[in-house]
């Protein structure tokens, strides 16, 4: 059994040794061909000769992702199950319970329930951990465990899951799931259509553009395309919904590579909808890849108002290249560039801090562009508004809060001891505020910040020179110092963090249209796009040079 996986694993690095071999032959190839020699007679010896039974799997798997790790986070080697996921994420629709999952430990975490779909009939909700799918413990599947949710049309699955802390039993039917790219657009009252773009899937221009024209047929006079917490995806249907605004044949991005044949320019293709309506662009720092190249076009090329804050700032391509086994090499081959040159990636991968860490471009080394109309834009750090709204810029204690589940898990709880019957007047309290706090002093809730890790860098080489004892009262008092600041910021904050909340309390109960309902009524980023769209003359002035 051994010799057979041995022999398997070799054919999949053999492959992948090719593969990296015929990308170009950028490097010497007779380098090339050394390493991989060296590298396989080790991984032999290894298999054949240690101490203990090894998995040749196991280990080329860590070799595969210690090698990536040194490039970029975009790099990565995809199974069979990723690879079936990236296919359903880009296709927009696929069979299954219709629910959001991660990782949780030894269990799935449910993150996000589709309204009407199997899972949300079968009675699950957020925070529901799934600890078995039909006769297989989460905890015992090896990889991608949620694939097992996926099946044939009207199949039927069991799960178990933890709800409350109490073990519970589901018997869902499986059905056809849509991911839309487009999950609500609508009219507002002062003719404006507001159409949110929450994905750059197969769907995105079909979808998108139907919205405009539906909008346009009622009545609409300006557009507000809402671009916020989008990750990106498929590049052609970011150069389509840009040519929704703009002529054909305009240049929307173009790519550069070290390999000659990824070097390429891409233009618009279609007859546009309208190119004269007007038009705002909303985007926040989860505004990514795809969403960075329709809303750096539409500012490079004066076409409309970016609003909101900082974009995510990913300027790199990535290319699928098929393995072996069913198995893909997702490869970054390129960095995109707006119309005006700038490309907008904001880590370095090049360079590397002490700590192995991608440096990020500091706002001093950015580098100025000009739009057509000749106004200055930079490179270096994502896309930057035309008008900056600090609602829209996370903080570090909000990324935080994001990042280790303190939003999520407080709205869950929330979920279990309070109700709610309308998305448009609920409003997250001060005094709800007050509880978000002493739950988050229940749980044991911390962060580092970059100062922290800083000091702490410092105190370890310290230690290393003699010198800890010398600064330790220092280094005490600082941190006692940054722990006030730390616990003021979340006050200081507060806004942020409520609209935070809220947003995630409200999809409990209200899913997304009843997310989009209430930003429809009280989001702040839409008020201002309103605000600029009903003032021509602002709206005029913003693309002026």
């Amino acid at each position: 059994m051994k010799n057979k996986f041995y022999k398997k694993t070799l054919i999949l690095a053999f492959g992948g040794a090719v593969l990296f071999s015929s990308v170009g032959f950028k490097s010497d190839f007779f380098e090339i061909a050394k390493q991989i020699e060296i590298f396989t007679m080790l991984f032999k010896e290894i298999n054949m000769n240690y101490v203990d039974e090894t998995s040749p799997a196991d280990l080329m798997d860590t070799a595969i992702k210690s090698m990536l790790t040194d490039l970029d986070p975009y790099t990565n080697f995809w199974s069979e199950q990723d690879v079936q996921s990236s296919r359903i994420d880009m296709a927009g629709e696929y069979t299954g319970i219709g629910a959001v999952l991660k990782s949780n430990g030894d269990n799935l975490l449910i993150t996000e329930i589709y309204k009407d779909y199997p899972a949300d009939e079968a009675g699950l909700k957020p925070g529901d951990e799934i600890t078995k799918i039909g006769d297989t413990k989460v905890s015992d599947f090896t990889e991608n465990a949620g694939a097992l949710l996926n099946g044939s049309m009207n199949s039927k699955i069991t799960i178990n899951y933890i709800r409350q802390g109490k073990t519970q039993e589901a018997s869902i039917k499986r059905s056809a799931v849509e991911l839309k790219a487009v999950p609500f657009y609508t009219l507002l009252e002062d003719q404006s259509g507001y159409v949110v773009l929450s994905r750059f899937n197969q769907k995105a221009y079909e979808e998108t553009s139907r919205a405009v024209k539906d909008l346009k047929s009622k009545g609409a006079e300006k557009i507000i395309l809402d671009l916020r917490g989008n990750p990106g995806g498929l590049l052609s249907e970011a150069i389509n919904v840009s040519n929704i605004f703009l002529d054909k044949g305009e240049l929307i991005t173009s790519t550069k590579s070290v390999i000659e044949k990824y070097n390429k320019e891409y233009y618009t293709q279609k007859e546009p909808i309208d190119t004269k309506i007007p038009l705002v662009v909303l985007v926040n720092g989860q505004s990514a890849s795809a969403s960075e190249i329709v809303s750096g076009a539409i500012q490079d090329l004066d076409r409309g108002v970016v609003v909101g804050a900082r974009t995510f700032g990913k300027g790199l391509v990535q290319r699928p290249k098929e393995i072996a086994y069913g198995t893909q090499l997702k490869i970054t081959i390129s960095r995109y560039y707006t119309p005006s040159g700038r490309c907008i990636q904001a880590l370095d991968y090049r360079k590397r801090d002490e700590n192995g860490k991608a440096v990020r471009t500091k706002v001093e080394d950015y580098n100025a562009f000009k739009t057509k109309n000749g106004r200055t834009v930079y490179d270096g750090g994502g896309i930057l508004p035309d008008v900056r709204l600090e609602s829209s810029e996370y903080s570090s204690i909000t990324r935080a809060l994001l990042e280790k589940n303190a939003v999520f898990d407080f709205a869950t709880e929330y979920y279990y001891h309070n109700s709610l019957e309308d998305p448009l007047k609920f409003e997250f309290s001060d005094a709800e505020f007050n509880d978000f706090k002493s739950y988050l002093k229940t749980s044991n809730f911390s962060y580092k910040t970059a100062t922290e890790q800083e000091l702490e860098e410092l105190l370890i080489t310290a230690q290393s020179e003699g010198f800890q004892q010398d600064i330790l009262d220092s280094y005490k008092q600082i941190t006692q110092e940054i722990d006030k600041s730390k616990a003021a910021e979340l006050d200081e904050k507060k806004e942020e963090i409520k609209a935070v909340l809220q947003d995630e309390i409200i999809k409990r109960y209200f899913y997304q249209e009843g997310l989009y309902e209430n930003h429809v009524a009280n989001s702040r980023e839409i008020k201002k796009a309103r605000e600029v769209l009903n003032n021509p003359g602002q709206y005029a002035k913003i693309l002026e040079n």
